[in-house]
């Protein structure tokens, strides 16, 4: 995929032809970065399992079959200048979107039981090991939320058996209209691929703010407190769940991103208040005569910095 992202770059330099308002080889770029960084974060979390196992080493290869021909499609349907997504327009066209949405279902599948596998599994201290459950359920329902987009618009309804297209990121408006630079949200109505986005990206934003904790633990002793980390990362994980909710919320409102309504703006404040409370209760020093600033006493407590390694066979679990 880093390869092939490489591949989509020169295009975006040496191709001047667009579609659907983008450069054409924008997407493919994007697919492959994404699919690049997913497989490296599941990669980094089956390592921290402690004993590997035949089932999660099937559902990593299964993962990388299923983007390799994602990918495959996205390649080729830009090499012949016709759309991936939603076109239905040939026998060809509508059998490759099949096979991708079969592709997709396979790889949600997979993920699932990686993360079956890592809920059963130790993968640290207690704050690592929750950073990454819930990663992998946020980025489960992501996934799930990209399904929104494969569902006829009233437009398409209308058109029924002669429609060409069936689907659309855009809610409200035509795909292909103005856009945010470099995601190319659609900026003058609902867009579907934020929800989505936000939702993967969960994956590797939860182990990563649980890093910056850790990072911060040498100035703030509190920090080392595994129970504090532990909380703040149930907060985060509560703040993206329920922001996960307000931007699929406002997209199918057909709402840009960019110019929210009142409902949405006081939703979000309302969010705001309810996640700095959430912070100050959790930056407050567990009870058990533990001073303030110390770092806690728990035998399972990580070392501050760094995400612990995980046990070794034969090797006694702290209680």
């Amino acid at each position: 995929m880093a390869g092939l992202a490489v591949v989509a770059a020169a295009g975006l330099i040496l191709d001047d032809r667009v579609l659907v308002g983008a450069p054409i080889w924008f997407k493919p770029f994007k697919f492959a970065v994404s699919f690049a960084v997913y497989g490296l974060t599941l990669a980094w979390m089956l390592s921290r399992h402690a004993a590997p196992s035949r089932t999660g080493r099937w559902a990593a290869h299964t993962v990388v079959v299923a983007g390799t021909v994602e990918m495959a499609i996205i390649t080729g349907q830009t090499i012949r200048g016709r759309r991936s997504h939603f076109n239905i327009e040939t026998p060809l066209d509508q059998g490759l979107f099949i096979t991708m949405g079969l592709t997709i279902a396979v790889l949600w599948v997979a993920t699932l039981v990686i993360a079956v596998l890592l809920f059963r599994a130790r993968l640290g201290d207690r704050a690592a090991t929750w950073a990454i459950r819930l990663g992998l359920l946020l980025a489960l329902a992501g996934l799930l939320l990209g399904g929104l987009m494969v569902l006829p618009t009233p437009e398409q309804q209308a058109a029924g058996a002669l429609r060409t297209l069936v689907g659309a990121h855009s809610v409200g408006v035509p795909d292909g209209g103005p856009a945010m630079p470099l995601t190319g949200w659609n900026t003058t109505g609902g867009d579907l691929r934020i929800p989505h986005f936000l939702g993967m990206h969960a994956l590797q934003g939860l182990p990563l703010f649980l890093y910056a904790i850790e990072a911060l633990s040498g100035r703030c002793a509190r920090l080392r407190d595994e129970r504090i980390r532990l909380r703040l990362v149930l907060v985060a994980a509560g703040w993206t769940t329920a922001l996960l909710a307000l931007v699929t919320w406002q997209a199918l409102r057909g709402q840009a991103l960019i110019h929210p309504d009142g409902a949405t703006l006081g939703a979000f404040a309302a969010l705001t208040a309810a996640t700095a409370a959430g912070t100050i209760a959790a930056l407050r020093r567990p009870g058990g005569g533990t001073a303030p600033g110390a770092p806690s006493a728990s035998p399972s407590a990580a070392t501050p910095g760094e995400f612990p390694p995980p046990h070794t066979p034969g090797q006694e679990l702290p209680a």
